[in-house]
């Protein structure tokens, strides 16, 4: 089961040099991704700096994005925030706009306990047809989705699948476990996704697509295809790519990169700010590698 296909991309958001969100840059951008290997795009997420974003810049991404692909690839908007009566009125909103589903992070700051996790994606999945991409990121939110709590929100018929960014395949592999088939595993991090693969997962989420999206696309088609040799191949090769990708806060390695390889995307808002340039220019080198 994997219902938002096996490589998505957390997308960017491209600013114009005075800041403001580049929309013609983006549908630019959504159309390269697509046909660079990604089967669906994630719209607003941390990728995509949704923290900087109003309400009207994210709801606009989502039109623009499934005006640039819908039909051809799965849009995911990103919705979720602390608050969850405002993570409903953004999944509602989105669901007019005509996108696939909605990716709900775990509400950060406020720290809830797990009957409160509970709550909060209910919630929103009640709010909605939509399917529900729920992200597990406790390095961002300080608060870990624990598998007991993903067991029952497996059993949500909205609740379909879960971004697994906790970086340790022994907690993939007991929620693979737990849920069995159903809840779908997507990786969160570039760096573990041939490890969950391994255990259960049916995909990613990817930042590095941006740059080598054809690669990361073979190496997941490898191995479902059985071909692991071959997969663990392609993950060998893109390690250090993966690894510059996140030496900095993410998107400010990417972002540099991918105005020096395919076009300008624009400066992080603050209070992210532009990769150093060593960065950059090893992470540019890594990529050039490869070709």
């Amino acid at each position: 089961m994997a219902p938002f296909g096996h490589v998505l991309t957390a997308m960017v958001t491209p600013f114009t040099p005075d800041g403001a969100v580049d929309f013609e840059r983006f549908t630019r951008l959504a159309r390269h991704l697509v046909a660079s290997g990604s089967d669906g795009l994630v719209v607003a997420g941390t990728t995509g700096e949704a923290p900087t974003l109003s309400d009207e810049e994210k709801l606009a991404l989502f039109g623009a994005a499934v005006d640039a692909v819908g039909g051809r690839a799965v849009v995911v908007a990103g919705t979720g925030t602390y608050d969850t009566a405002h993570s409903v009125d953004l999944t509602r909103a989105a669901a007019d706009l005509g996108v696939t589903a909605v990716m709900a992070v775990t509400p950060y700051y406020s720290r809830p306990d797990q009957r409160g996790l509970l709550a909060h994606f209910t919630a929103i999945a009640d709010a909605t047809d939509l399917p529900v991409l729920v992200y597990n990121i406790p390095s961002r939110t300080a608060r870990l989705i624990e598998v007991s709590t993903l067991v029952e929100l497996s059993r949500h018929p909205g609740i379909v699948a879960v971004k697994d960014a906790v970086d340790d395949v022994a907690f993939t592999t007991r929620t693979k476990v737990a849920v069995g088939g159903d809840l779908a595993i997507y990786s969160g991090s570039d760096i573990f996704t041939l490890p969950q693969l391994a255990v259960g997962a049916v995909g990613v989420v990817s930042v590095a697509s941006h740059l080598v999206g054809p690669r990361i696309a073979a190496m997941v088609e490898a191995h479902h295809a059985g071909d692991h040799a071959a997969a663990l191949a392609i993950h060998d090769d893109l390690v250090g790519v993966f690894d510059l990708c996140f030496a900095e806060p993410n998107p400010q390695p990417v972002k540099a990169a991918l105005g020096r390889l395919w076009e300008p995307v624009g400066r992080p808002r603050l209070p992210l700010v532009e990769a150093a340039p060593a960065t950059v220019d090893a992470l540019v080198s890594a990529v050039e590698a490869l070709q």
